[in-house]
């Protein structure tokens, strides 16, 4: 009996039930599915529900997360994101859509630098999420481009996921091989990306930005120039953490192999924050009692945010806790089927599994066997490492666990559950159905 699997399914439909039938607010939703998600766990349930409860709060992403939301008040309420927002919109205001084209292309960027979906989402929608709220993108559909997006960080090469798969095809392919094809797919997605912008540009009725608000550059920059101090906030942990700068000090300067502990999903807010609280000061309360009015505003955003990762971070434990990749394990192995069919089916379940687990996690867990699944019914190697990285890639939209999702919503503001179907229908089954593509050799990659 697939207990983990069936654990899974009760997880979704205890969301679904409580938030869309019952109409309680996701918070609830959420802990009713751990909840109920633990109880698989049978006598042992109190202690594999203690065992994710305590592991949720050693997770990186649950306070990057808070701290994104932190960040993206303070640049709010010290005027800076403004100043920030009249420069970008003298650059490509005149582009309907541009916000979002300009995060589509700078998550691809930042993809293939870090590999990290979550990181991804925080790095580019730091500055581009609050953008596209302000020119006319709902805080719903902002997150929802975002998170999206996010999931180039295992789409492009090089990653982590990739280097994983590489290790398990072993001979059958050689890096060179598997760099060119996913850089292929990665193509493929963005342009999906592309397309899907074009397409909600005109479903929602986006406009070019008022002829009104769009200053000179030259006059945004002399008026605001000073708010451009805290995208180094952003820039500085990405330049030492990865490509030539983060090689040089890795290898000649005393900080050796400790520059790959910096993590940029922790110290990207904690420094665009201080930045700004330094760059804004003048626009800061005086006085105890209004820095504390100042801070209560905040409250409600850590609440909703932290509360729902919370949960879905903890259920994430416990469903590993259960045995969920041993169970997709057992599945795969037991496909007795083509190529076409085995390849929808390895998609479906690593696209569902990478949600709760991470790309890197699940690919750990189970790539090895989706690999052995597709080669064994006649996939090409090369194909079949592709299509199931396309699929892993589906992480930053796997609702409702995915950190990419909370990250985007917390810099939109945006209730993190109604991004979900959006999210499912216009990136999970497009990406995984390009991942099929690739498997069944109808879409073609270099390689």
């Amino acid at each position: 009996m697939p207990t983990a699997l069936l654990a899974l399914g009760a997880f979704i439909t205890v969301i679904i039930v409580f938030n869309v039938v019952l109409k309680r607010n996701m918070g609830e939703a959420m802990l009713f599915g751990l909840l109920t998600t633990a109880a698989f766990g049978g006598t042992a349930a109190p202690d594999v529900l203690l065992t994710g409860l305590r592991s949720a709060l050693e997770e990186e992403v649950l306070y990057a997360a808070l701290a994104f939301v932190f960040m993206a008040y303070v640049v709010d309420r010290t005027g800076l994101i403004q100043k920030l927002l009249t420069i970008l919109n003298s650059l490509v205001g005149r582009v309907r859509g541009g916000p979002a084209l300009v995060d589509t292309a700078g998550s691809a960027v930042m993809g293939a630098l870090s590999g990290s979906n979550s990181g991804n989402t925080a790095a580019t929608g730091a500055f581009t999420g609050p953008w596209m709220v302000r020119t006319g993108w709902t805080p719903e559909r902002s997150a929802t481009v975002m998170a999206g997006n996010g999931g180039q960080g295992a789409a492009l090469p090089p990653s982590a996921s990739m280097v994983i798969m590489i290790g398990f095809a072993g001979s059958m392919v050689t890096t060179g091989q598997i760099y060119l094809s996913l850089m292929c797919a990665g193509l493929y997605q963005l342009l999906w990306r592309v397309l899907l912008i074009s397409y909600f540009v005109r479903k929602d009725g986006i406009h070019r930005a008022p002829a009104d608000e769009l200053q000179p550059l030259r006059r945004a920059l002399r008026e605001g120039g000073t708010a451009l101090v805290i995208v180094l906030g952003a820039l500085v942990p990405i330049a030492i953490t990865v490509g030539p700068v983060a090689h040089l000090l890795i290898t000649s300067s005393p900080l050796g192999e400790s520059i790959d502990d910096i993590s940029i999903l922790t110290w990207i807010p904690v420094l665009v924050t201080a930045l700004a609280l330094v760059v804004g000061r003048n626009t800061l309360p005086r006085g105890g009692r209004a820095w504390g009015e100042w801070l209560t505003t905040a409250m409600p955003r850590f609440s909703n945010i932290g509360a729902l990762l919370y949960f879905a971070v903890a259920a994430s434990v416990v469903l590993g806790e259960l045995g969920l990749a041993d169970d997709i394990d057992a599945v795969l192995n037991g496909l007795q089927l083509d190529k076409y069919v085995t390849a929808l089916i390895v998609g479906v379940l690593v696209a569902v599994i990478a949600g709760p687990l991470s790309s890197t996690a699940t690919l750990t867990a189970v790539g090895q066997v989706s690999l052995f699944a597709l080669v064994s019914v006649g996939v090409d190697p090369v194909l079949a490492v592709t299509a199931i990285l396309v699929f892993a890639s589906t992480e930053g939209a796997s609702p409702p666990a995915s950190g990419s999702i909370f990250v985007a919503s917390g810099l939109t503001g945006a209730k993190a559950e109604k991004t979900f179907l959006p999210l499912i229908a216009y990136y999970m089954v497009p990406i995984t159905l390009i991942g099929c593509l690739i498997a069944w050799g109808l879409l073609p990659v270099l390689s």
